[in-house]
C-alpha cells in the first residue's frame, strides 16, 4: 500500500491499495457533511457497437436490487440517516456517490460497494428499467436544444463510440440482458480501473479502512488510466427538420484533449467568445444586433481528443447571419484578442473554477477524475498557474488553429431555405 501527500493541497490524500484501487480524500474542516463516490475509468465510449447504451443500462440497475437488499432498502437505508445516493454515465467515467454526515460513511460506503459488487439483475426489474430510459430516448428526441448537442456529437465523431449518445437507442437498449450486464462489468469494474473518492469531514485513514474491507471482491488489476478506443474528428453537416418556433445550432471545429497543453488556450478562447455579458459573442450577437437570447462558446476535452464549439437557439429566419456572424467573431478573435480581454477570462476561469471546489460535492468530482484521468491531483496552485499563464497570443494561436479544421454545423428547427446556409460558406476567408 502506498501513500502520499499531494503538494499545493495539504488536505488532499491519495492511497493505493494492494488490489490497484485507489483512495483519494481531502478534509475539508469547514464541512459537516462529506460527499463520497466511486469513479470507474470507463464511458459510454468504452462500449462495442453491439453494447451502445449499456454503461447508463448497468448505472440504472445498481440500484435495483443486491443480494442483501431491495431497491427500497437501497433508498431508505441512506435517506434514514438524511443522506443521499446517485449515479452518472458520462461520456468517459460513470460514477456512483452518495452524501451523509461522517458518522454515516461506514453506511455509505457498505451501500455503494453493495450496488457495485452484488446487484442480482432481476428480470423483472431489467424489464422496467428498459422501459424507464426508453422514456429518456424520447424526452431527448422530444428536447430540441438537447437533442442538437447528440448530433452535433455523431457529427464531429461519426461512425466512433465517442460520438455516439450515452443513452442508446431503442434497439440496443431493448437487446440487453442479465448476461450482457455482468460481461461489461467484468471488462471494465476492476480495482486498477477504479476510483473511491471523498471530500468533506472525513479522515483518509477511516475512508482508506473502509474501502479496503468492502471492496476486497473487486476483481484487481494494475492502477492505471484508462484506455479508451481512439477517435479522430470527422466534421461535416446534419439539420433536422421540425416544427417549432425557434431554430437551434451547434457550430463546431476541432478542439484539444486535456493533455499536451492545448487544452487551457481553448478554454480561455471559450470565455472571451461566449463566458458571460462582456464576451465578443453576447456583445455581438445578443446587444448589437439581437439575434438570439443566448449564445455561449464551449471547449470540451477528452483524454485524446476535443471539440470547440458555438451553441445558439434564435427564430429561423435570423439563422443565417447568426452564424455568419459568430464565424466573424471566431475570425476576429485570431486577429484582435487583447491581454485586457485574456486577464478578464482568466479572472472568471478561477473564480468559477474556486467557487465550485468550495463544496464537498465540486471537490470529490474533480479529485476522482484528476486520479483517473492524471494518475495524481493537480492541485489548485497549479490549475491556478497554468490559467494564469495563457497569453493573448496563446488565444490567438488557438482560435487560428480551431478554424483551420473542418467545421461542423448542427441544427434542429424549421427549413432554412435553399442557399440561405451552406457549410462551404463557413470555410471562406471573407467577414460579415
Amino acid at each position: 500500500m502506498t501513500a502520499m501527500v499531494m503538494p499545493g493541497d495539504e488536505d488532499v490524500r491519495v492511497t493505493t491499495l494492494p488490489s490497484g484501487l485507489r483512495v483519494v480524500s481531502e478534509r475539508m474542516n469547514h464541512a459537516s457533511t462529506v460527499s463520497l463516490g466511486v469513479w470507474i475509468g470507463a464511458g459510454s465510449r468504452d462500449e462495442a457497437t453491439n453494447q451502445h447504451g449499456l454503461a447508463h443500462l448497468l448505472e440504472h440497475m445498481a440500484f435495483k436490487g443486491t443480494a442483501r437488499r431491495s431497491a427500497r432498502q437501497i433508498a431508505e437505508e441512506i435517506e434514514a440517516v438524511g443522506g443521499d445516493i446517485n449515479a452518472a454515465t458520462s461520456i468517459e467515467y460513470t460514477c456512483y456517490t452518495a452524501r451523509s454526515l461522517e458518522e454515516d460513511l461506514p453506511l455509505a460506503i457498505d451501500v455503494l460497494a453493495d450496488i457495485l459488487l452484488n446487484s442480482s439483475f432481476a428480470a423483472d426489474e431489467l424489464a422496467r428499467e428498459k422501459g424507464v430510459i426508453l422514456q429518456e430516448i424520447a424526452a431527448v428526441e422530444d428536447t430540441p436544444d438537447d437533442l442538437v448537442y447528440d448530433m452535433f456529437m455523431a457529427r464531429v465523431f461519426a461512425e466512433q463510440p465517442l460520438g455516439r449518445p450515452i443513452l442508446g437507442t431503442p434497439e440496443t437498449v431493448g437487446s440487453f440482458d442479465a448476461d450482457a450486464i455482468r460481461a461489461y462489468l467484468a471488462e471494465h469494474y476492476t480495482a486498477g480501473n477504479m476510483v473511491v473518492a471523498a471530500a468533506g469531514a472525513v479522515d483518509h485513514a477511516t475512508l482508506v479502512a473502509l474501502s479496503e474491507s468492502a471492496f476486497a471482491a473487486l476483481p484487481r488489476s494494475a492502477a492505471a488510466r484508462p484506455i479508451h478506443v481512439p477517435a479522430s474528428y470527422t466534421g461535416g453537416e446534419t439539420r433536422r427538420v421540425v416544427r417549432t418556433d425557434q431554430s437551434h445550432l451547434v457550430l463546431g471545429f476541432r478542439g484539444a484533449p486535456f493533455t499536451g497543453g492545448g487544452h487551457y488556450p481553448l478554454q480561455v478562447l471559450a470565455t472571451v467568445m461566449g463566458g458571460g455579458l462582456s464576451s465578443r459573442l453576447f456583445q455581438e450577437v445578443r446587444e448589437s444586433r439581437g439575434l438570439a437570447y443566448a449564445i455561449d462558446a464551449f471547449h470540451w476535452a477528452f483524454t485524446d481528443t476535443g471539440v470547440f464549439g458555438i451553441g445558439a437557439g434564435a427564430a429561423p429566419k435570423d439563422i443565417p447571419e447568426l452564424v455568419r456572424v459568430a464565424m466573424h467573431c471566431l475570425r476576429d478573435a485570431g486577429q484582435t484578442v487583447t491581454e485586457d480581454e485574456v486577464q478578464r477570462a482568466r479572472a472568471q476561469m478561477k473564480v468559477g473554477l474556486l467557487g465550485a471546489l468550495e463544496t464537498p460535492g465540486g471537490r470529490v468530482e474533480q479529485l476522482a477524475r484528476q486520479v483517473l484521468t492524471f494518475g495524481r491531483v493537480i492541485s489548485r496552485g497549479e490549475i491556478a498557474a497554468r490559467i494564469e499563464a495563457v497569453t493573448a497570443g496563446d488565444v490567438r494561436a488557438a482560435a487560428l488553429g480551431v478554424l483551420a479544421s473542418p467545421p461542423t454545423l448542427s441544427m434542429v428547427g424549421p427549413k432554412i431555405r435553399p442557399g440561405d446556409l451552406k457549410l462551404a460558406d463557413l470555410t471562406a476567408s471573407g467577414a460579415h
